[in-house]
């Protein structure tokens, strides 16, 4: 990869990361079901979720068969934790698949075409 590439790269991170919080900002206390929504995000949630992210970010390549396998050994994880919801954690799991197609989007990239040879 090129210095311009990592540079990309690097940013759209960034962005990503910023949208995030400001969508779970949002979620928290934007929304007028904001105090309803606090009581229902659970502190095991938030840290399955970043588990899950840093399984993604410690990737090479995200392909969905991936994706889901760290989804799984999450989810496996928190079903041995006994004050965890069987429900709640089903949902939650359910919720993250349900995103792959954004993230599959986030990181698909269109090819460059290639420079015609002089000759």
């Amino acid at each position: 990869m090129n210095k311009d590439t990592k540079k990309t790269l690097a940013i759209g991170a960034g962005l990503a990361t910023v949208a995030a919080l400001a969508a779970a900002g949002y979620f928290l206390y934007g929304s007028k079901d904001g105090a309803k929504n606090r009581k229902k995000i659970r502190s095991w949630m938030l840290k399955a979720k970043a588990e899950v992210l840093e399984g993604v970010e410690k990737m090479k390549d995200v392909t969905e068969a991936e994706y889901n396998m760290i989804l799984d050994k999450v989810a496996t994880k928190y079903q041995a934790v006994k004050n965890i919801d069987p429900a709640e954690l089903e949902l939650m799991v359910k919720e993250l698949r349900g995103h792959w197609k954004n993230i599959k989007r986030s990181i698909t990239t269109t090819p460059k075409k290639k420079a015609a040879k002089r000759v």
